[in-house]
């Protein structure tokens, strides 16, 4: 049908080949129209987009292939990643180590700031409470009470893998979701015991999924389905660990309180109206931090992303 469009969405992309998964289940490979170089606009993995199925235009990669199979548009995002480049992500995984290594609280709530920024929701997972019980049941209550869900696991027991799995058992068709963390948290071993389809030990995706190694450089959406008794997809988003707030996901320093959860409810009652919140008289959230509200840590990361922001120059971004 001569100028036919469908919906899909875009699971991979090497190279300027996209992947795209159909609404009907069908998988082809295409690539983007050129008019996409003239607005500035690339494809990320996790677009949701309109696919042109006319066989007479000649920008695809022909064949069931190509010919003239191609992105034809992009749809309105719900977000956007630029390290890893990907769009539309509803929930991310946080993995963090009680100990073995230690945690970096710094990182952690640069991290979840950004997450809260691009309206993405963060579920705390704090892995190897074998090694260190105390630390794991006190990071929990701290975020707990900063306004996160927070799972607490174990290598002995698997403890804490039931819950994450009925929580995953709550997504629909339409829900992206990923898993983040740094080297040793854990990060694989638990999504190994979640979704053992999946091959993450030897570092490649298993028979079952068929699609092929993991690499530092690409992102890959996969079917949940395809996974256990799941819907929605999962992305599979290697070097996220390394977000740099300096240089990436930027945001100006008047939007980094309300990225900051547990100083929400305080914005708007300090003395001043443009109050930093980081030393003046009658801040209602210094006050918070002063009365145990607030864990004070949170804050202490707050000056220091508050700093970094303040001192960005637009040539760095």
């Amino acid at each position: 049908m001569t100028g036919a469009l469908q919906k899909g969405k875009i699971t991979a992309g090497v190279g300027g080949l996209y992947t795209v998964q159909l609404a009907d289940g069908a998988v082809i490979e295409c690539r983007a129209r050129g008019a996409f170089r003239h607005t500035g606009m690339t494809p990320l993995v996790g677009d949701d987009v309109l696919v042109s199925l006319d066989p007479d235009e000649g920008e695809g990669t022909g064949g069931r292939r190509g010919g003239g199979v191609m992105i034809a548009e992009i749809l309105p995002r719900k977000n956007e990643l630029i390290r890893p480049a990907m769009a539309n992500l509803d929930v991310m995984f946080v993995v963090t180590a009680a100990r073995e290594p230690d945690p970096s609280l710094r990182f952690l709530d640069k991290l979840l700031s950004i997450l809260e920024y691009q309206r993405i929701e963060p579920i705390l997972v704090v892995t190897k409470a074998d090694v260190d019980g105390d630390r794991a049941e006190k990071m929990k209550i701290k975020y707990e009470k900063s306004g996160f869900r927070v799972f607490v696991t174990d290598a002995d027991t698997c403890c804490g893998d039931g819950a994450i799995g009925a929580f995953l058992g709550t997504f629909d068709e339409t829900t992206t979701a990923a898993f983040c963390g740094a080297s040793g948290v854990g990060k694989t071993t638990l999504m190994n015991r979640l979704f053992p389809a999946l091959s993450l030990e030897t570092g490649e995706i298993s028979e079952k999924i068929a699609r092929g190694k993991h690499t530092t450089r690409s992102v890959d959406l996969f079917s949940l389905a395809a996974l256990g008794p799941f819907r929605g997809w999962l992305a599979d988003t290697p070097g996220f660990s390394m977000l740099d707030l300096s240089r990436f996901d930027f945001f100006p320093p008047p939007q980094l309180p309300y990225t900051f959860r547990d100083f929400v409810p305080y914005l708007g009652q300090c003395r001043f109206t443009k109050c930093t919140h980081t030393k003046e008289d009658g801040c209602a959230v210094l006050l918070a931090v002063n009365e145990k509200k607030i864990p004070r840590s949170r804050h202490t990361s707050y000056l220091e992303m508050y700093e970094v922001l303040k001192n960005k120059h637009t040539w760095d971004t």
